[in-house]
């Protein structure tokens, strides 16, 4: 099986170097939109217990995220950021293995089938209550200032603009600029949060508005441009890293899909689609690898070709894996059964 070579912290560059890293990331994107197709084949098939959530359409700004992250730094992304979940290093096969309850996944099968992660290697499991996982990720950067491990590292996470409407973004937000941590919350604005329109979740002009009013710098892009992504992102990144404080990306685009396969975006207004707004960013890249980088037919098929040997060969494997025991569980509350007996001391 060949992977995608990894693009963790990879820098942004001109000529063969740009040409490299869009490539890269359009090959990121690409995998996870395979993979977002295979979980929604499964779900209608009843092979998958729980949501389904795809990121159609948000790929682009996601995959930005991922790649300019680096080792050591810590993601906390949600359900819609399989691309930069990849990017930044989560196996294939942790992915299908906790969509399809596999015993061997990061959560042993146990736990709701988008919340899995790796916390020592920086990738946090998702909370699904929005708006809670920036406070997380407040509370790694201020231990790691305590311990005089902050220097050069960067926390960041995604959420979507109905979040923002929460108390719990509100707080951490607050504390984030008043501490000066080097954060970097990506918006995607994709205009519905579920199925409430923007203009009934903020009466602000624009969403970026409230970065200053946090302590934020702020930064809009087109969440359709993977080229525009991969520069206001990893912009947004550098400067958090360099100790410019705590910043604000927010993207312009449309879910292409419903919030969950259970849902059939029936409210999505159809003149949303018809904008600008409403491009795929996938198709969007390809083109641009087309007219801009000379990528030809024959290499975009093979690309394609290969994420979907990737996506099989991974899903046939994990078929084959065992499901938790309900009889034979250790269903300890706590990480592991050491930490358990101490509690009960």
């Amino acid at each position: 099986m060949q992977m995608v070579q990894s693009a963790v912290g990879m820098e942004l560059g001109t000529g063969a170097s740009w040409r490299q890293l869009y490539a890269t990331a359009f090959r990121w994107m690409l995998l996870a939109r395979v993979l977002d197709e295979k979980f929604a084949s499964l779900y209608r098939a009843g092979k998958i217990h729980g949501g389904v959530f795809l990121g159609k359409g948000q790929e682009a700004l996601s995959v930005a995220l991922g790649m300019s992250l680096r080792p050591g730094d810590v993601f906390a992304p949600l359900i819609r950021d399989l691309a930069g979940r990849l990017a930044f290093g989560e196996p294939l096969l942790d992915a299908v293995r906790n969509y399809l309850g596999s015993a061997l996944g990061p959560m042993r099968g146990r736990d709701g089938n988008v919340h899995r992660g790796r916390p020592r290697e920086g990738l946090l499991p998702m909370i699904s209550h929005l708006g809670a996982m920036i406070s997380v990720v407040n509370g790694v950067l201020m231990a790691r200032r305590f311990q005089n491990r902050l220097d050069g590292m960067v926390g960041a996470t995604s959420i979507g603009e109905g979040g923002t409407s929460t108390g719990a973004f509100h707080e951490a937000m607050n504390q984030a600029g008043v501490e000066r941590l080097p954060l970097v919350v990506v918006v995607a604005n994709n205009q519905y949060a579920y199925s409430t329109p923007s203009h009934r979740q903020f009466a602000c002009a624009a969403l970026v508005d409230r970065a200053a009013a946090y302590g934020f710098e702020g930064h809009t892009v087109d969440g359709t441009d993977l080229g525009a992504c991969l520069r206001v992102v990893g912009e947004a990144v550098r400067r958090a890293r360099l100790g410019r404080g705590p910043q604000m990306v927010v993207a312009r685009l449309l879910r292409l899909c419903g919030h969950g396969e259970h849902d059939d975006a029936s409210y999505v207004d159809p003149r949303l689609k018809q904008s600008p707004l409403g491009r795929d960013c996938l198709m969007v890249a390809e083109a641009t690898l087309r007219h801009e980088h000379g990528v030809t037919d024959a290499e975009l098929a093979a690309w394609r070709s290969d994420a979907v040997q990737q996506v099989e060969e991974a899903v046939a494997q994990v078929q084959r894996e065992p499901a938790p025991d309900p009889f034979a569980e250790d269903w300890c509350a706590l990480a592991s059964r050491h930490l358990r007996d101490m509690q009960s001391d």
